[in-house]
């Protein structure tokens, strides 16, 4: 059983790396600061500000919610609402991807580690877990920036939507920037390329059948005091003697008189 504890450093600390690229993508996804709209101060939203996500958008009004309580208003949309850009709707189903991708991703990469630092029998199968892996990682990390890059190419051409009379949006704001999600994305995005790399890395060494392992409990097969070798038996004297043991003759009939002792051989 080939040791292989010492080979997985860099494929940990990917792992780690991996954790955190994972849940910042899972934040992002989850946030309304994808863009800021400054539309001014308006009858309806009080701050002059909106924040729009990808699965609503929110503005302060002490109108819709009350004067004395600092809420947003929330509108959701969905993928089946006609008027929201195609930038939204792409990066609606690629966040969710990728946050499947990670997931899927992290336990194909548990088992890799497993594998590594329990010395499996199989080595070549580490190799093949964590280049499973490393790929499935690699796709989350362009699922989350495809998204991530389209939404900031938008907000830098200052791009309009739609919104229908009920969301009590303007369609096009004053000015716009980046929102947190998005810096948040792209974060995530480079720790996930970052430990796709890792995973993607790992070599088994050459010489894996020379090294030097721990041998487990059940290999063990004498103690210290007493030990066999080659039908001799060391006792606590360090003399060994031949128990059991008769050579034969030429005609296989066992002959007692060749039973002998042989002393301080080590």
């Amino acid at each position: 059983m080939p040791y292989l504890a010492h080979t997985g450093n860099l494929q940990l600390a990917g792992f780690a790396i991996l954790t955190v690229g994972w849940i910042l993508g899972s934040i992002s996804m989850g946030l309304v600061q994808w863009r800021v709209w400054h539309v001014g101060n308006t009858t309806l939203i009080t701050s002059g500000i909106a924040w729009i996500g990808i699965w609503r958008t929110c503005f302060f009004s002490h109108v819709l919610v009350s004067q004395n309580l600092e809420t947003m208003y929330c509108q959701p949309f969905s993928m089946t609402d006609s008027f929201i850009p195609r930038e939204i709707f792409v990066a609606q189903g690629l966040m969710i991807v990728a946050v499947i991708l990670g997931a899927v991703g992290k336990a194909v990469c548990v088992f890799g580690l497993k594998n590594v630092y329990q010395s499996t029998s199989q080595a070549s199968v580490v190799s093949h877990w964590f280049r499973a892996g490393g790929i499935l990682i690699l796709l989350s990390s362009v699922s989350i920036i495809i998204p991530v890059a389209w939404n900031m190419h938008s907000v830098a051409n200052n791009f309009s939507i739609p919104f229908p009379s009920t969301f009590d949006m303007p369609s096009s704001p004053e000015k716009q920037e980046v929102g947190a999600a998005i810096s948040v994305g792209v974060v995530s995005a480079i720790l996930l390329f970052t430990s796709g790399i890792f995973f993607l890395s790992y070599r088994l060494p050459k010489d894996l059948d020379n090294r030097v392992h721990p041998i487990s409990e059940k290999d063990s097969i004498y103690s210290d005091s007493v030990s066999t070798i080659s039908g001799y038996t060391r006792n606590s004297t360090n003399s060994l003697s031949l128990q059991n043991f008769a050579p034969l003759n030429c005609d296989g009939i066992k002959n007692d008189a060749f039973v002998w002792e042989i002393d301080d051989m080590l």
